[in-house]
């Protein structure tokens, strides 16, 4: 692998495949009870401009795991709020910490904030791409059907960061997916350019579409997420009527397989981008998918960090 981990583009397939191997032999331990510390004494830098539950949750307690510690920074607790540059801020923690994680607005941010540090950088998210969460779906589609070949993968909702990494992901594994979003609320163009460009090597089948019942139709899996994401506050009432199609509900799941498994990252807004009877139903397995950024996460920071490749 690569020093950091920007963007699923940037992986290979053996990459993906390293990584998802690695969050099952992780959680097989955790779950034994198997103390295994091989970034004892090492600490993640945590910079957080948007604040989390499952990012920071997951990473602090994943780094502990592996026997090293996290240092939380809110833009409010470093100079990077306070317009230091980057730059400065990337030469400086790279004289501190091991490793640093960002979940913030620019993804430009982040590249930057990796081109500059000596040390691996982890996009915990961003508004364009969230690498961690998709890779976790990943590994959580793999751990319950025993793999990811042939599976049919619907996204309904906002063309968003998770709509973007799920293009980037199924293009480098060739699977299909069909992204679906109202008119203007598309995923960005650049990365289905690049997602096609892809695809076309790997034999990966991407659709974008306005329908939702079409991007549905056969899927073995549906996601979604939220139709107003962290600062977009003020589109709420605007994105309500827009995506009133959009919902994940009983309705549009009977044009999906029937044994389909039902994905959001979470928080969730029951009622809105999907109905409570699916959100907590059987098809649901969104509390699987966020207890695996757990063990997922602490795979990359291991890949990363670790002295030795896993």
């Amino acid at each position: 692998m690569k020093k950091d981990l920007l963007s699923i583009v940037d992986l290979s397939r053996e990459d993906i495949s390293q990584i998802l191997e690695h969050s099952a032999v992780l959680k097989e331990k955790h779950k034994a009870g198997i103390s295994y510390q091989p970034l004892k004494g090492k600490c993640l830098g945590m910079i957080f401009a948007k604040s989390s539950t499952r990012t920071r949750v997951s990473f602090e307690v994943g780094i502990y795991q592996l026997g090293g510690y996290a240092l939380f920074l809110s833009a409010r607790d470093i100079q990077l709020g306070r317009g230091e540059t980057i730059a400065d801020t990337a030469h400086v923690l790279s004289r501190y910490v091991d490793g640093i994680m960002i979940r913030t607005f620019h993804q430009a941010d982040v590249e930057e904030l990796a081109r500059m540090a000596e040390i691996p950088v982890i996009n915990g998210l961003t508004d364009l791409l969230h690498p961690c969460q998709v890779l976790a779906d990943l590994f959580t589609i793999q751990e319950r059907l025993g793999t990811l070949d042939g599976l049919q993968v619907a996204y309904v909702g906002d063309g968003n960061n998770m709509a973007n990494s799920w293009l980037h992901a199924a293009a480098r594994l060739g699977m299909t997916l069909s992204v679906a979003s109202p008119r203007g609320y598309e995923p960005d163009a650049q990365v289905v350019d690049a997602a096609r460009k892809t695809a076309k090597q790997t034999g990966a089948s991407l659709k974008i579409t306005d329908d939702p019942a079409a991007a549905v139709r056969g899927a073995h899996i549906i996601c979604t997420d939220v139709w107003a994401s962290m600062g977009q506050e003020g589109e709420e009432e605007k994105r309500r009527r827009d995506f009133s199609r959009f919902q994940v509900n009983a309705e549009l799941g009977r044009h999906a397989d029937p044994d389909y498994l039902f994905m959001h990252c979470l928080p969730a807004h029951r009622g809105e981008e999907v109905s409570a009877e699916i959100l907590d139903g059987p098809h649901s397995i969104v509390f699987d998918e966020a207890e695996n950024r757990l063990h997922t996460q602490k795979a990359i920071m291991e890949l990363l960090m670790g002295d030795d490749t896993a």
